[in-house]
């Protein structure tokens, strides 16, 4: 655990809320970038922070430091992610930037692309909806956090091979629903 994380969780232990608001200040911004990419929902994410939060504070206890501060957050945070997206099967998840440039290919520019990209981006929202939770958490903590499949399956509380299958699993599916518009860009 870093040093300026470290003397704020055992201040924030101590009961010092100040403490425990610098962790917040710290962490909330990639907490909600996390957040954010995989609910795709400003609103959702803001209440996936607030949830994490929440969690983490009453938690703070059994938080035993073996980690980084970050990593426990964000455990918490895709976890808080993953439940919400159970409850809301259909939350609608962002297609603004590609998670993987070799699933969709640039059309260039002008008014066709402009046309092609509301499609790419129509098919992208569709396909992201059909992945599990889990599949999405995966998904996006690989290709969108850059983390490694161990440090994937750290957050998602799942072995190693439970999370390369998720991430697996996504990219099929991707792949498969995306397919015909690499052919048509070809």
């Amino acid at each position: 655990m870093e040093g300026i994380d470290r003397a704020a969780v055992l201040r924030a232990k101590a009961g010092d809320r100040d403490a425990f608001r610098e962790i917040v200040e710290t962490h909330s911004r990639h907490v909600f970038g996390l957040a954010f990419r995989m609910t795709g929902n400003e609103e959702d994410a803001e209440d996936v922070v607030q949830e994490t939060f929440l969690k983490a504070y009453r938690g703070l206890e059994r938080f035993k430091g073996t980690s980084e501060v970050s990593t426990w957050l964000h455990r918490i945070a895709a976890n808080c992610a993953v439940d919400l997206l159970r409850r809301r099967r259909g939350a609608a998840f962002s297609a603004s930037s590609s998670p993987d440039a070799d699933l969709v290919p640039d059309a260039g520019s002008g008014p066709e692309a402009a046309a092609y990209g509301s499609e790419i981006d129509r098919r992208m929202q569709a396909s992201l909806d059909r992945l599990s939770a889990m599949e999405r958490a995966a998904f996006t903590l690989r290709h969108f956090e850059g983390r490694s499949i161990g440090e994937v399956a750290g957050i998602l509380g799942v072995r190693a091979g439970a999370a390369k299958n998720c991430v697996f699993r996504a990219v099929a599916k991707l792949r498969e629903d995306l397919g015909p518009l690499r052919s048509a860009a070809r």
